[in-house]
């Protein structure tokens, strides 16, 4: 079910500060991970000046899962490996097709029936080549929700088929993670009127009234990132689509992660 992209020692760290060379760029500096020291690299220079060094080490020593890489988990992804997470875990069983070109970033007409999963994988690697990427290209059910979120402690909910979100939330509470779950983002035009709330807080949205109804029935609970713009009615038998509103929500979830990994109260 999963190939690993990079080898164990991607990981950038060292045990002691003795042990930095001496040509180690002015602009790195070892960050705290735990029992670990972390070099941060001169690439995230300007976000380790907003957000300090104990959270950029959190970012390099937490592990994600992002579950969906359409229009929204592709720019989720992608956020999140900008903002240095070290192990992101990546899974999508579908390939690209034209249709997908519109709101996609990881859609291109070179990429055109090839794996989702395995282009964020090259992605993520193009930016930080110290990752650790786990690509997973199966559909996720109820049986392989646990494996798919391993040791990830954030799940970002990407795809809309609610057997599986349901699957992730539930597994979710089971291992501990922190979940955020994203409802319905098609046919809608205005991406100020998404927000992250609990589910049971969710309405006007079809899919979050799926999502909230079974959560109700098998007492789960998760946060949900939704819009309370009434969708626009699709004559063409699929969701109508653009290029900003499911970016917007995908990096939306980021952030709102990557503000929980480094202690920002989001979670």
């Amino acid at each position: 079910m999963e190939a690993r992209i990079s080898p164990d020692d991607d990981k950038k760290y060292i045990n002691n500060r003795e042990n930095i060379s001496a040509d180690t760029p002015e602009n790195s500096a070892a960050a705290d991970g735990g029992d670990k020291k972390y070099i941060i690299p001169e690439w995230l220079s300007r976000t380790r000046a907003m957000l300090g060094d104990e959270a950029i080490s959190s970012l390099m020593s937490a592990s994600v899962l992002v579950a969906g890489l359409g229009g929204v988990g592709g720019h989720c992804a992608e956020a999140i490996a900008r903002a240095g997470v070290g192990n992101i875990r990546v899974c999508d069983c579908d390939v690209f097709d034209e249709t997908n070109l519109n709101r996609q970033l990881l859609a291109t007409r070179e990429s055109i029936g090839r794996s989702k999963a395995l282009a964020a994988a090259d992605r993520i690697r193009s930016i930080n080549p110290d990752c650790k990427v786990t690509v997973i290209t199966e559909r996720i059910t109820a049986e392989n929700a646990a494996a798919v979120i391993g040791g990830a402690s954030w799940v970002l909910d990407c795809i809309d088929d609610v057997g599986g979100k349901l699957a992730l939330i539930s597994a979710a509470a089971e291992s501990g993670a922190a979940i955020i779950s994203c409802m319905g983002t098609g046919n809608k035009l205005d991406p100020s009127r998404f927000r992250v709330t609990p589910i049971d807080k969710t309405h006007t949205c079809p899919l979050a009234k799926a999502v909230r109804l079974k959560c109700r029935e098998l007492s789960l609970s998760c946060l949900a990132l939704w819009s309370d713009e009434p969708p626009m009615r699709s004559d063409i038998g699929v969701p109508m689509s653009n290029s900003w509103v499911p970016a917007a929500a995908g990096l939306m979830m980021a952030g709102h992660a990557i503000l929980g990994i480094c202690g920002g109260g989001n979670n």
